[in-house]
Order: structure tokens, then C-alpha cells, then sequence
């Protein structure tokens, strides 16, 4: 099983983002990413990893009342 490596312009493609967002991704050290010699390159597993960490559940009738009645 071998990982796929992206440049950082197919990062920026992979999830439809600007290569601005991701070399700051890089800069503060937000996401996983490796030298090879001059070039950085970032492993699609570890760009998923960071798509999928990001994720954010919708609102529901149910944890609204949850929530609202931990309130009271």
C-alpha cells in the first residue's frame, strides 16, 4: 500500500482551497507535510485527516432542546 504525495498546488486542489491557505497550513505547522530536499510535499491521508477533523455536525431539533434545557 503505498502513499500518494501531492505538491502543495494539488493540495490546494484536492479539497478546492487556494495554495495561500495551504502553505500557511504548512507554516504553522497546522498539517503533516514532509521535505523532500527543497520541495514540500503533503500525504493525501494526513490532508484527509485534516478535511475530516475540520468536520462540524449539523443542527438537529433533539440537541437543541438538549442544550437548551442544560441551560435552565
Amino acid at each position: 500500500m503505498a502513499t500518494t504525495y501531492l505538491t502543495v498546488v494539488e493540495a490546494a486542489d484536492h479539497p478546492n482551497t487556494s495554495v495561500r491557505f495551504v502553505r500557511r497550513l504548512i507554516a504553522e505547522r497546522r498539517i503533516a507535510f514532509h521535505h523532500v530536499g527543497r520541495h514540500v510535499r503533503i500525504a493525501v491521508v494526513d490532508l484527509d485527516a485534516f478535511v475530516l477533523a475540520g468536520r462540524v455536525e449539523p443542527i438537529t431539533a433533539a440537541s437543541v432542546r438538549r442544550h437548551v434545557s442544560g441551560v435552565a
